[in-house]
């Protein structure tokens, strides 16, 4: 199932079936340890709802309430590989080796709620930046206890240039206006996604496709239960939290975003998170 949040309420989508909930406030709907079941027994309830050119899909926003959105980093071998070649001139490419090898996964933050983008939004590159990359990742959404719920898109704007001067300049390479996207719904399976589950990054420049990479989640490293783990060890989040659990597609170090670039991020059965860079 999807949830949609909307400017017209939650949207539920059931095998393209719409219902739109009763109850319109996002923490109090997601925030549940027993979601999928909660939202099977709200649709047994509801009436199915049809949109058309006359009644159109209403305006999509980004998945989120009021909960933080945090990140992991080097969990899969490409980003590991990646970051060793950024930060190579600083003198940090054993650093992250280490931090790929090591037992504790690396974990930052990422956005409050208000500065995430929806889908078709705009994200940002820095103005001084010289190397731009979108990191599209699988990101997580867990209720207060830390139970694995559901499941969004992430597009983890990335300044490579300023993370490779040092690395204790990620929060600034990471965090910043129009570094978060989300997107487009909150998707909650009765199981989790399998490990040939397929990650796929487009990225088209003028009409033309300027990069295509894509990944599995098989290549992850650290899995989204050890994450979660750590992230919830010594914090507290009142209506749950997303992660986004690293990228494994990462360009070349002879590309970079521009403005103008639209970002499409596909992983199915969620669906696709575009953005448009400014």
């Amino acid at each position: 199932m999807k949830l949609f949040k909307t400017d017209h309420g939650i949207i539920l989508d059931h095998n393209e079936v719409y219902y739109r909930l009763h109850e319109t406030d996002w923490d109090t709907v997601v925030n549940r340890d027993d979601l999928y079941e909660w939202l099977e027994l709200q649709k047994s309830s509801l009436i199915p709802i049809t949109f058309n050119e006359e009644t159109p899909f209403p305006d999509i926003l980004a998945p989120i309430g009021s909960q933080e959105v945090w990140a992991s980093g080097v969990t899969y071998f490409r980003s590991r590989t990646a970051r060793m070649e950024e930060s190579e001139k600083a003198g940090g490419g054993s650093f992250y080796d280490r931090v790929y090898d090591a037992e504790r996964p690396e974990l930052f933050f990422k956005s409050l709620a208000w500065r995430v983008i929806g889908n078709h939004g705009t994200v940002r590159i820095r103005k001084d930046s010289g190397w731009d990359v979108p990191e599209p990742e699988l990101t997580l959404f867990a209720t207060t206890s830390g139970t694995l719920v559901g499941y969004t898109i992430g597009n983890d704007m990335s300044s490579r240039s300023i993370e490779g001067e040092n690395p204790l300049y990620l929060p600034q390479a990471k965090s910043y206006t129009g570094s978060a996207a989300l997107g487009p719904c909150l998707y909650v399976p009765a199981e989790p996604l399998p490990s040939d589950t397929l990650i796929d990054l487009s990225i088209v420049r003028e009409g033309v496709e300027v990069f295509n990479g894509e990944v599995t989640l098989s290549q992850m490293k650290r899995k989204p239960e050890e994450l979660l783990s750590y992230l919830f060890r010594e914090l507290s989040f009142p209506q749950g939290c997303y992660l986004m659990t690293g990228t494994g597609i990462i360009p070349d170090s002879d590309f970079t975003l521009q403005q103008g670039d639209v970002v499409h991020i596909t992983i199915e059965p969620i669906g696709t998170l575009t953005n448009v860079v400014g």
